[in-house]
């Protein structure tokens, strides 16, 4: 069976990238790559800590949930990657946490306003909301579910539990992660305040998102968050 390297170092730099801004949530929370050759996704494996992650903790899950290669425990939300990568052929990665900010503010019933340069990145869709469930989405019927809510967006909250993000590849779908509870705390921030909030109009959020999140900077933020990972050696 051929093996992909790459690609689980990939995932453990994602796992790593994301525990690293603060979506850490002890043994939970996870991101996937997809297979080149269509078995399924490259997950991080459950048990471990998304800090604790390492290319050997990353393995290949079929459709059906099943351990092609790499052993370990499985997470029990595979559904959430296999759905939507079933959905949408074009997306390579899909990262699930419970970022603290981002599951505030969905809980707090409220859309995401473009009131900084992070939200923008999710023009002209925004992020729509899953509520039929807060409980762990462990059944293929669910994960579709979730891909529907998601449609065609980049994110999508998940009321009173997380977050699903995606991307052409899993780089793209980590940094959109991150700058989603970014766009989420800031926009908390500011209704803290008392006064009379303001945000892009749809026309100006577009601009703001071509001018700001290209594929280079994707790319370039992609690297930033790496190199400021505290080791790239395998965590004690």
């Amino acid at each position: 069976m051929t093996d992909y390297p790459e690609l689980r170092e990939v995932a453990a730099l994602s796992s790593r990238v994301m525990a690293d801004s603060g979506s850490g949530d002890l043994i939970w929370g996870h991101v996937s790559v997809r297979d080149p050759e269509g078995r399924g996704v490259w997950l991080k494996q459950a048990s471990w800590g998304l800090e604790e992650i390492t290319p050997e903790r990353v393995h290949l899950v079929s459709p059906d949930g099943e351990v092609l290669a790499g052993g370990g425990q499985r997470h029990s939300e595979y559904p959430i990657h296999t759905e939507i990568m079933a959905a949408r052929p074009e997306v390579g990665g899909v990262v699930h946490v419970h970022s603290r900010h981002s599951v505030a503010l969905a809980s707090a019933g409220v859309d995401l306003r473009p009131v900084s340069h992070e939200a923008n990145y999710f023009a002209p869709l925004g992020v729509p909301r899953f509520a039929e469930t807060a409980d762990l989405i462990l059944t293929a019927e669910l994960g579709r579910s979730v891909a529907a809510a998601l449609g065609r967006a980049e994110a999508l909250f998940l009321v009173n539990h997380g977050v699903a993000v995606v991307g052409p590849d899993l780089q793209a779908a980590t940094v959109a992660a991150v700058i989603l509870d970014r766009a989420c705390r800031q926009q908390l921030l500011t209704q803290g305040y008392e006064g009379n909030p303001s945000w892009s109009a749809p026309e100006e959020s577009l601009a703001k998102r071509d001018n700001i999140y290209s594929q280079a900077a994707m790319v370039q933020a992609w690297d930033y968050l790496v190199r400021q990972l505290p080791s790239q050696s395998e965590p004690a």
